[in-house]
């Protein structure tokens, strides 16, 4: 074993510059959630600008929070933990900078696209390809330089921190690449490579893993480092944390399509979403266990430290949300909490509870160590804790108890047998007080992070002159070493359960890498492959055609606006849904689908079949003033719709992007600005024959209309025998 002995220094430079980013994109994100908790109270909030309206900053504020704000949290707790733990400097200074300045570039090119309507309508996914094509370049960097940091490292075994960043590395590379697949139309115009069922099942592929690996893996990482450290206390069980590990990495990769229950995704799918939900249960409060545990002996020091108060509520927070996660997998409590606030309650839950809470006490924790000065003040650091998690409980009670209250409207029949609310804005208004009280919580929130600013901001005033940089000694990693092992005793199972085997895999990274990169994408292709390859999975319907031109161009507008935020395009097959919007959806109607837009939420009704129920004039004065149609409407006013001129020369452009991805457009690929014309003329002309305004031809809500007009109406067309259509 060799003596000799290397000097060398963390760099805490690239810790600060990550702290201060979570914490200005934090109060950022938080103020955009306020707004737009604002806009559906009153609608007076969207101050009729249309970048400004809730389908433009809905958006912006999910991914605000998510990637700018638990992102950079994410980058602050590993780059300072993972120096640490693998006593080595990170692999090179100038990726570090990269990584951040390239990732700070990336949320800035967000706020200023989702604004202007340049979003891709996936959900946690909506960024345009070439901010897609930055993400990646700047998180593989981030990839080499953490991966090259534990090649020099200078400690033989990797903590179980390192584990769950190496499966969030990984994972959510891996996530984000084919989810993203895509093919341009333009510099921030795309469609999905995906189609319909196929590309509704990829994005919650996505989507639900993100929160697995880019709001939970992670973050369970830098609970397993700061806990302990803020405890003085070494984690509750080695053991728990690898049963927790490897569990949670395999059974999450399933869980993806409970999000689809009773869609037009196959019910094999979604049943098997379903289950591998449940079973994650077990592993999710496993990882509470070991958390809240590592407390053992030391709980006294919670009354007295407020880093501990954040860390004990974050974690409890995880255990409730990864307990209602699994529950609401369940069919029948997800036909009841689907599409309603309950859902928006559980993802705040965790969100603000567990993500929040612990980045909280993380940045408290480290302040004095990166500032090299004494916490400004704990008080403020108390009331910090007590003001927000005051505001966590008023917004979680009362958008449950909007949720449940939507859910059991929506479903309610009277004594004949009819629908009890038949008309949709009955229900909106019912929530109206529990809107209001969501804003209070909010507002405590943010006031709570505005004193976390302040006494962040004061304990940095006090740093000195120049930091000191502390240079710190560890001897090389030795070639050879001499492994611990465990007797192993009791056979096969005394041999497994005696963990010599993980030992040999924490000093292999790379094998333990690929281990868990196997463990990802065998799950993955389990689902994936029978989706895409089983045509059964999408019967086909004959009547079902491609949109015309301008019904294209109409859905690329619905999809600029953020109409898809707050209406879905998915009838149930449920009596409630069918009695309400009409016949269910089926899995052929959505083939040409680029993206699909089935939605996640119904704060208005679903448009499946929306289709020929009003004239085209009804649907033009909706949109320039939606109160004059529904009285009680929290809809935003679109009066621009009637203002701008619509691209009839870009169209011909996303027509042959759809052909490129096998939609059968026929005489559209040589004439489609042609076509979109004349039926915008015809449509205009009837507009204005009915008493509306004229000169509406050229404007781009005759294509918005069109849309609109044409949803749910080719199932209804029947077919001749020879594969034709009658008119």
């Amino acid at each position: 074993m060799s003596t000799h002995v290397e000097t060398f220094s963390y760099d805490d430079a690239i810790v600060r510059k990550f702290l201060w980013a979570t914490i200005i994109w934090g109060i950022v994100g938080f103020t955009v959630g306020l707004l737009i908790a604002l806009q559906l109270a009153n609608p007076w909030f969207n101050f009729d600008i249309s970048w400004l309206s809730f389908g433009r900053l809905r958006p912006l504020h999910t991914n605000a929070v998510i990637f700018a704000f638990a992102g950079n949290a994410i980058f602050t707790g590993a780059y300072y933990s993972t120096q640490r733990l693998l006593k080595t400097r990170m692999f090179s200074d100038r990726l570090s900078a990269f990584h951040f300045w390239g990732w700070q570039a990336i949320i800035v090119a967000a706020a200023l696209t989702l604004p202007l309507g340049f979003t891709q309508a996936k959900e946690y996914a909506e960024l345009e390809w070439p901010i897609d094509v930055a993400i990646a370049v700047v998180w593989v960097a981030f990839a080499v330089n953490f991966f090259g940091t534990i090649a020099r490292r200078r400690e033989r075994h990797i903590y179980v921190a390192i584990w769950f960043y190496i499966a969030s590395i990984v994972t959510v590379a891996l996530l984000h690449i084919f989810n993203n697949l895509s093919v341009p139309a333009g510099w921030l115009k795309s469609y999905s490579l995906y189609a319909g069922v196929q590309d509704a099942f990829m994005q919650w592929w996505y989507g639900h893993n993100a929160v697995a690996f880019f709001l939970t893996t992670p973050f369970l990482g830098l609970m397993y480092y700061f806990m302990p450290k803020a405890a003085e206390r070494p984690v509750f069980s080695y053991k728990l944390s690898i049963l927790h590990f490897w569990s949670l990495v395999f059974l999450y990769i399933w869980a993806g399509p409970h999000h689809l229950h009773y869609t037009a995704l196959p019910e094999w799918a979604s049943t098997l979403g379903m289950l591998f939900s449940v079973m994650l249960w077990m592993p999710s409060w496993g990882g509470m266990v070991n958390g809240l545990l590592t407390l053992r002996g030391a709980w006294h020091k919670v009354t007295e430290e407020p880093v501990l108060k954040f860390f004990v509520v974050a974690i409890t927070a995880y255990g409730m949300s990864t307990f209602e996660g699994p529950m609401l997998s369940v069919k029948s409590v997800n036909a009841l909490a689907h599409y309603t606030d309950w859902i928006i309650a559980h993802v705040h839950t965790g969100a603000l509870g567990w993500n929040g809470l612990l980045t909280f006490g993380m940045v408290y924790w480290l302040a004095p160590r990166l500032f090299q000065a004494p916490l400004h003040s704990k008080k403020l650091a108390e009331v910090h804790f007590w003001i927000a998690t005051f505001g966590i409980l008023l917004y979680v009670a009362s958008i449950y108890s909007a949720g449940i209250t939507q859910g059991l409207m929506w479903r309610a029949f009277d004594e004949t047998g009819r629908l009890a609310y038949p008309d949709f804005v009955e229900t909106v208004m019912q929530l109206m007080p529990m809107y209001w009280v969501r804003v209070a919580g909010g507002t405590l929130y943010i006031i709570g992070s505005l004193i976390f600013l302040y006494n962040i901001a004061m304990t940095w005033k006090a740093r000195p002159a120049a930091y000191e940089v502390p240079q710190v000694s560890a001897p090389p990693l030795a070639k050879a070493y001499e492994e611990h092992r465990v007797p192993e005793t009791g056979g096969v199972i005394g041999k497994f359960a005696n963990l010599n085997w993980h030992r040999r895999w924490e000093g292999l990274p790379l094998l333990f890498t690929v281990m868990t990169v196997l463990a990802v994408v065998v799950a993955s292709l389990a689902e994936i492959i029978p989706t895409f390859l089983i045509k059964s999975n999408v019967p086909t319907i004959a009547s079902v055609k491609p949109y015309t031109p301008l019904e294209l161009a109409g859905r690329d507008l619905y999809i600029k606006e953020g109409c898809f935020n707050c209406h879905s395009q998915m009838v149930r097959p449920l009596r409630y849904e069918t009695e309400r919007f009409g016949e269910y959806s089926k899995p052929g109607e959505f083939v040409y689908d680029h993206p699909f837009l089935w939605g996640s939420r119904r704060i208005g009704p679903d448009l499946a079949r929306v289709g020929g129920k009003y004239p085209d004039l009804w649907h033009v004065r909706h949109f320039a003033e939606p109160k004059s149609i529904v009285q009680n409407s929290i809809m935003p006013v679109y009066k621009h719709l009637q203002e701008r001129p619509l691209d009839f020369a870009g169209i011909q452009r996303r027509v042959d992007a759809m052909v490129m991805l096998g939609v059968p457009y026929g005489e559209a690929v040589q004439r489609a600005p042609e076509m979109a014309r004349e039926q915008a003329v015809q449509m205009a002309a009837a507009i204005e024959s009915q008493g509306g305004p004229s000169g509406l031809a050229d404007k781009e809500v005759i294509a918005l209309v069109a849309y609109l007009q044409r949803l749910g109406r080719d199932i209804k067309t029947p077919v001749v025998s020879d594969g034709g259509t009658q008119p």
